[in-house]
């Protein structure tokens, strides 16, 4: 930061802060589109995860005075400011209570970040490959570093659970391969006049995932055998904190995800009965896995989306949405092979030059269910993820970079994304029972998701009004088979679904939860303007804001 940020006004701490960042996690610079970055890969040792803490210490230090200065009272200063607060107050809780030296996941990892980044480094030119290799020599010490900070762990008896180790060391193995891995599949793309270099340092790369992959098989995970999967109240207090941005009723929460178990049910079965007369959800889903309409092949899903995504874009802009024609942008991508099984969204690079993309991990299918891609879709994509992400994009320079960027609250996005979806639902976009049954699965799985993320972690009682296993303790073993009764996806899906929660206490809730501050927000801002209520016009200023904490949304959406 330069010295004259502390007498910097909130927004200007806030941006300063982004650029201190970039300088310590170059992957973060790579999906803001800083070509610096490109070459370079953050430093996960303990002392590289302490360098973080102390940025975030110093910017609280000068957000004090910022917040004193006589024009920090503006809603723009004041909404960026509290943001800032929130999230790196909520970043070092998470810190200083030792959670990165323990950080093995199937999803959110050290090790997935640096892979992940390869997927969004620019690779157009040769220049662009030269700078690929210098980042592929950066592998060993980057996974070194997380190495290290996964010793220390051990040592102060903080350790991951057993099973994301367990998953985590399957998805190690399948990008180390057998023959050649991850990294040098990914290198054969460039030029020949670069070959030798980037094989060189794409086997590097290789050499490192195996050995990082050796370790945690022989070394961390028998150490971490014993330990429990589950994280407790406190850990998961602090950890939803982190995710949602506000200090839940975790209770309060649990029962709401209950609630809409069962008022979804009833839903489900109304639409069940259209598709096979008789049959409850899942057997009509089952019914649709083999009878429903479906696209085959990989290549033609990907065009599919595509297709999708454009045609929601077509309709949306200019009805219900006010779209910039960079925001009108996303590409349709499949995921490469060895990570978790859920689709996800990556968003544009700053100054659009790299779109929005959402990604679809195949798991090795080639036929795909329209009734499991639809819903899906408006949720990552359009007006899911994209919309959303590349808005604030978009207007950056009224927000601020903080807020159009780094300062995303996990359940402000996923709250907006599952809204999406229930709005394409409002808007008739789900017109027969196939596509509708679809988008209320997937309503379903995210309120087992408040239900069993809470339920096992904190070990809950189920209630006497379920019809799964009243009067019990959750345990991972019965959210696994409650989630798989009650979800119309595949086996591994469910499978990869539990050891994500396990890995990320707190954030699945986000979804439910989030979109819960959605509809609230809207509810009070259509009873204070009545009639003359407009929710194009709502949506986009709700678009335009940057992200927020639950409670603070729902306030700040109360307003427009």
């Amino acid at each position: 930061m330069s010295d004259t940020a502390g007498s910097a006004l909130p927004r200007q701490v806030a941006d300063a802060y982004v650029d201190a960042l970039i300088e310590l996690d170059p992957i973060t610079g790579t999906y803001l589109g800083v070509a610096e970055s490109h070459r370079r890969l953050p430093d996960f040792s303990p002392a590289g995860q302490e360098a973080l803490a102390d940025l975030a210490r110093a910017t609280l230090a000068r957000l004090d005075e910022a917040e004193k200065l006589p024009d920090a009272d503006s809603d723009a200063e004041r909404r960026c400011g509290r943001l800032l607060r929130e999230r790196l107050t909520a970043e070092l809780a998470v810190h200083d209570a030792g959670e990165g030296l323990r950080k093995v996941s199937n999803i959110h990892s050290p090790a997935h970040q640096v892979r992940e980044v390869f997927t969004v480094t620019p690779t157009e030119t040769d220049e662009d490959w030269a700078v690929v290799a210098e980042r592929l020599r950066a592998v060993p010490a980057a996974l070194e570093g997380y190495r290290a900070s996964l010793a220390l762990g051990l040592d102060r008896g903080l350790t991951g659970g057993p099973r994301p180790t367990a998953t985590f060391v399957g998805q190690l193995t399948e990008w180390a391969g057998e023959d050649r891995g991850w990294f040098e599949d990914f290198a054969a793309d460039g030029p020949d006049a670069l070959r030798g270099e980037l094989d060189e340092a794409a086997r590097a790369a290789t050499a490192a995932v195996t050995g990082l992959r050796d370790w945690v098989r022989d070394v961390y995970a028998p150490a971490v055998a014993d330990a429990p999967d589950t994280v407790g109240r406190e850990r998961y207090a602090r950890w939803s904190r982190y995710f949602n941005g506000t200090d839940l009723d975790l209770d309060e929460a649990y029962a709401y995800g209950w609630s809409e178990y069962h008022r979804l049910l009833g839903e489900m079965r109304a639409e069940a009965g259209k598709v096979l007369p008789g049959a409850g959800p899942w057997e009509a889903l089952a019914h649709l896995d083999e009878h429903g309409a479906h696209i085959e092949g990989v290549d033609e899903v990907r065009e599919w989306l595509q297709g999708l995504m454009d045609e929601a874009i077509t309709a949306l802009d200019g009805t219900h949405f006010e779209l910039a024609e960079r925001v009108r942008r996303v590409e349709s991508r499949i995921a490469p092979p060895g990570g978790a099984a859920a689709p996800y969204y990556t968003g544009p690079s700053e100054d659009f030059s790299r779109p929005g993309r959402t990604w679809l991990p195949t798991m090795g299918e080639t036929r795909f269910p329209v009734y499991d891609l639809v819903s899906t879709w408006y949720h990552e994509g359009v007006p899911g993820h994209h919309l959303q992400i590349a808005q604030w994009t978009h207007v950056a320079d009224q927000l601020s970079r903080y807020q159009a960027t780094v300062g995303m609250v996990s359940a402000n996005a996923e709250g907006w994304a599952l809204y999406a979806e229930r709005l394409m639902d409002e808007l008739g976009f789900l017109p027969d029972a196939e596509r509708r049954l679809g988008y209320l699965d997937a309503q379903m799985m995210r309120a087992c998701r408040v239900i069993v993320d809470i339920g096992m972690h904190l070990e809950l009682t189920i209630p006497a009004d379920s019809p799964f296993r009243p009067g019990e303790r959750w345990t991972p073993e019965l959210a696994q088979e409650f989630f798989g009764r009650h979800s119309g996806r595949p086996a591994d899906f469910v499978e990869s679904e539990l050891t994500r929660y396990l890995s990320m206490p707190g954030q699945a809730i986000g979804y439910k939860l989030g979109e819960r501050a959605w509809l609230l927000g809207r509810e009070n801002a259509r009873a204070a303007h009545g009639d003359a209520f407009d929710a194009k016009a709502w949506h986009m200023a709700a678009l335009s804001q940057g992200s927020l904490g639950l409670d603070d949304l729902v306030d700040e959406l109360s307003k427009l």
